[in-house]
């Protein structure tokens, strides 16, 4: 699992920024009252529970395969990607939603609210040294694709998860600055509330979307096009194939492929032939594609396989 230690690193580096901010936010709300900066408060502690799920996530994906999980352990870590995505849903979203709707019902003024602005402030530079490393990631990772081109298509859940988590934290303090400085300016009270509630509505959009992408990885998503033709152009170039028909693959983890090969060998070869032809065949994946964990070989007349391509695609196209 060595291609994590970038993952890693983003996520380190957002639970150090989290657990000083959530302990900051939660002291600001209780001297000052404002219920913008107690949901501030729930949603970088949860921010930080989040990180330390995908830190355990990775570490249980990183297990050998065994009898029970023969193909790995991979799918762990878009599990509890899952998990934190209604974590930020339930404990975020909701909280922050509960608290704005308390003090709408019952709105106490704010005091002393220069504490908030300065905990406001230096929460946004930490936060926002935080998505500066996973924004530098994620950059590394999506190469020249779209930005949302690129999440869709990643297959490290643990990078964009943490810089959107960091992107819906600093839109919360934006939202929080203008519901405290609002709520103090107007003296309407009520205001601050309607920050903590517009802060449940941004963590609800940012889980909602998360849980999207997480839901795909879990089902099973496909290897990328490119990784495809790779692996169907080193299938192509031994002498023993006639012709590689497709591949059907996906994903058990980041960089762990499970991969079905099509294949027409030539009409001469004996039952060993073929059989030494698909050693080749896995020693040259294993070599060029370590990313391919397993490789099963299927000898298939190219008519067979378009039959049942064309089934495939049209199963795709009715859902």
């Amino acid at each position: 699992m060595a291609g994590h230690s970038g993952s890693k690193r983003v996520i380190y580096a957002a639970l150090a920024g989290n657990v000083a901010i959530a302990l900051t936010k939660f002291a600001a709300a209780f001297f000052t009252g404002s219920s913008a900066m107690l949901s501030e408060g729930v949603h970088s502690l949860v921010d930080t529970g989040n990180g330390a799920l995908l830190l355990y996530g990775m570490r249980r994906a990183a297990r050998p395969p065994d009898r029970t999980h023969p193909l790995g352990h991979g799918r762990e870590l878009y599990f509890w990607s899952l998990i934190v995505a209604l974590l930020v849903f339930a404990l975020g979203a909701g909280v922050s939603f509960y608290e704005g709707v308390i003090h709408i019902m019952a709105p106490e003024p704010i005091v002393n609210a220069k504490v908030n602005y300065i905990v406001l402030g230096l929460s946004f530079l930490f936060e926002g040294s935080s998505w500066l490393v996973a924004l530098k990631e994620f950059r590394q990772q999506k190469g020249k694709q779209g930005w949302f081109q690129a999440v869709r298509r990643s297959k490290d859940p643990s990078v964009y998860t943490v810089l959107f988590e960091d992107s819906a934290a600093l839109l919360g303090l934006v939202v929080a600055f203008a519901g405290i400085l609002t709520s103090e300016l107007l003296a309407i009270p009520e205001l601050d509330g309607a920050g903590s509630i517009g802060i449940a509505v941004i963590l609800g959009a940012t889980a909602i979307f998360l849980a999207r992408e997480s839901k795909g990885l879990l089902i099973g998503e496909p290897a990328s096009p490119e990784v495809q033709r790779k692996v169907l152009a080193i299938a192509d170039q031994d002498p023993a194939v006639q012709r590689a028909n497709g591949i059907l693959s996906v994903h058990i983890g980041p960089e762990e492929i499970v991969a079905g090969l099509s294949i027409e060998f030539e009409d001469h070869l004996t039952a060993p032939e073929i059989e030494t032809c698909v050693e080749r065949l896995e020693s040259r994946l294993k070599k060029d594609m370590p990313e391919i964990t397993r490789l099963f070989v299927k000898p298939q007349a190219t008519g067979t396989w378009e039959r049942r391509r064309k089934a495939i695609a049209g199963g795709s196209e009715e859902d």
